[in-house]
């Protein structure tokens, strides 16, 4: 996982908890250094240890940490890289810019990013069919910044997840309508 990852993640629990919060997050997890460059790669279950630490502090289930990280991580990585976002006039318009347009930047800026993969299905306007596949399964992180894109764009929406990887699926399906709901 690249470093700024952690670095945002040090962001939401210090705005949550302060710098004592953060600094007890680390302090569990020995095996975390707590500097994290943004470029630089990480293992995985560094920053799993992490949230895990994090859930506990907040008395929350972990998912519910991670869908609030990922929506606070879409605000943060707009503000830090805003010509993802000003481009597409629309939350639909943006989502389909992921795979097509921002992975390819994420690629040219980051050294192995292993970023998951997204495919479509267009076929209704008033919805659309996110395909989610990554070794990572972080499907609940890629909800959370589709409702922090949702929020950008100021577009309602509701979510679906009836296939999901965590029960047994070789990848989720993340289903978003659009509009009043």
């Amino acid at each position: 996982m690249k470093g700024i990852i952690f670095n945002v993640l040090e962001d939401l629990v210090i705005k949550q908890c302060g710098i004592q919060g953060w600094n007890e997050v680390l302090s569990e997890n020995p095996e975390a250094t707590g500097i994290y460059t943004a470029s630089e790669s990480y293992p995985d279950e560094e920053l799993f240890g992490l949230v895990g630490s994090v859930a506990r502090k907040l008395e929350m289930p972990v998912a519910g940490v991670v869908e609030t990280f990922g929506i606070f991580l879409f605000h943060q990585l707009a503000e830090r890289y805003p010509m993802f976002v000003e481009q597409p006039e629309n939350l639909r318009e943006f989502l389909l810019s992921i795979e097509s347009v921002i992975h390819i930047e994420v690629r040219k800026l980051y050294d192995s990013p292993n970023l998951p993969n997204f495919t479509y299905d267009e076929s209704s306007q008033d919805q659309l069919v996110m395909h989610y596949q990554s070794p990572r399964k972080l499907c609940i992180l890629a909800e959370g910044l589709v409702r922090g894109a949702a929020e950008y764009y100021n577009t309602p929406i509701t979510i679906e997840h009836p296939v999901c990887m965590h029960q047994g699926a070789n990848h989720c399906d993340l289903i978003i309508r659009f509009g009043n709901v």
